[in-house]
Parts: C-alpha cells; sequence; structure tokens
C-alpha cells in the first residue's frame, strides 16, 4: 500500500511516511523470513524495522507543535511561564 505523494505537505511527515512505508517492507520480510526458516535474515529485518519506525517517531515528533503539551523533540518538557 503506497500512500499517495502531494497529500501531505509538510517534508517532515513525507519523511515520517516514508520511514513507516520502509518498516511495513521489513516486518513482512522478517515474518516471511520466520515462516522460512531463515531466523538470521528474520532478525535483521525485524531490526531495521524497528530503526525505521524510530526513524518515523522523531520525525513526527519534529513536526508536532511544541506549545500544545506534547513532549519536545529532544525528551525536554516545554519551558512553562512564570
Amino acid at each position: 500500500m503506497m500512500i499517495p505523494d502531494g497529500e501531505v505537505r509538510s517534508p517532515i511527515l513525507q519523511e515520517a511516511m516514508r520511514e513507516l512505508e520502509a518498516a511495513i517492507h521489513d516486518a513482512r520480510v522478517a515474518f516471511d523470513c520466520i515462516s522460512l526458516g531463515d531466523v538470521d535474515r528474520a532478525h535483521t529485518s525485524a531490526v531495521t524495522a524497528r530503526i525505521a519506525i524510530d526513524a518515523a517517531v522523531t520525525a513526527m515528533q519534529a513536526a508536532l507543535p511544541q506549545s500544545d503539551g506534547y513532549p519536545a523533540a529532544d525528551g525536554m518538557p516545554p519551558p512553562t511561564a512564570l
């Protein structure tokens, strides 16, 4: 399943979408490798799927507005007004 280009204008969100598509592919490869008994390749594909998901999460955090209560991309809470 490919998400059509042009529906999302933000380059950051487009990158998150690409990373999630890569994660889906790698997870399917890992699933198929397990059914074929190729555990080493399944492990490699599962690891690359996880890395792609982490990259997508990082991109989505960068796209979130910092003032709406969501954590910042660096994990630090937003400054509070005194």
